[in-house]
């Protein structure tokens, strides 16, 4: 465990994957997005126990930390988070791990507005705060 309610692990690619129990600045996230992708950083929310599970270069592989630690996987979505955006334009809800036909969803969108609320809330929680 690092500072501040932040574990971190390692990707399939060797990537830091951190999770983020307390808040961040949107600095950090900048950061970060800057480290790995350039613009944008891959996130998992754990809509049940507020977390986000972000830096990895899958989402496949926060989702995988995240359970380890006992999240459900229902609870588990993917994100993109765009740091340099306007704020309404932020959060992206595009994800492989978000196909779940099962729980109503069949796109890698998100497609049920109260979930989408509810990842806001936490990443807002968490996020820049």
């Amino acid at each position: 465990m690092l500072d501040g309610g932040v574990e971190a692990a390692l990707s399939s690619a060797g990537m830091a994957i951190e999770v983020i129990r307390d808040p961040i600045s949107l600095a950090r996230l900048r950061d970060i997005a800057q480290s790995q992708f350039g613009d944008v950083v891959k996130a998992v929310v754990d809509v049940q126990r507020g977390a986000i599970a972000i830096g990895g270069e899958l989402h496949a592989d926060e989702e995988a930390l995240l359970l380890e630690e006992g999240a459900r996987q229902a609870d588990l979505w993917g994100i993109n988070l765009y740091p340099d955006r306007p704020a309404a334009e932020t959060i992206e809800f595009d994800s492989m791990i978000n196909v779940r036909p099962s729980q109503g969803n069949r796109s890698r969108s998100v497609e049920d507005r109260e979930l989408q609320r509810r990842i806001r809330d936490v990443v807002a929680r968490l996020i820049g705060a």
